[in-house]
């Protein structure tokens, strides 16, 4: 039995095991929602008309830094964007749910694409690309000892 409470999101496989006996709306499809909360440059909450809880989206194909890594520019500005505005969602039928079980979507706002807004400003990398726990190229380099 699938745990809706704490993973509200179907992935595809699950979809077409359980066909579509969740208990709320399934997102296969774009839709528009309000931004109740911004977690991160890169996760938001969201509310609809259609479900009766909040669920958070994780924005498709960026990586913004980490709160302990100075991801608060990016949440910051994220926030200043579309804090309690309403937002179009694009949903990739083929990359809908994330590893944690978080909805996917490109976040759309007055016709901007915030993520890659962030990219083009230097508060997101494309996703894969932020090498979490990599050693700088300029640490790699040790000097000789005498």
């Amino acid at each position: 039995m699938h745990d809706y409470k704490n993973y509200p999101e179907l992935t595809n496989a699950e979809i077409d095991e359980e066909g579509f006996s969740s208990p709320h709306v399934q997102y296969t499809e774009d839709f528009k929602a309000t931004v109740i909360k911004v977690h991160d440059g890169d996760t938001i909450t969201l509310q609809t008309e259609d479900r009766d809880f909040h669920f958070p989206l994780r924005f498709l194909n960026i990586d913004s830094p980490e709160m302990n890594n100075g991801g608060e520019e990016a949440r910051d500005f994220v926030k200043g964007l579309i804090l309690d505005e309403e937002v179009e969602i694009k949903i990739d039928k083929n990359n809908r749910v994330g590893k944690y079980g978080r909805l996917l979507g490109k976040v759309i706002s007055r016709g901007l694409d915030i993520g890659e807004s962030e990219i083009r400003l230097g508060y997101a990398k494309p996703f894969g690309q932020k090498l979490e726990g990599e050693i700088p190229p300029t640490m790699k380099i040790f000097p000789k000892i005498k």
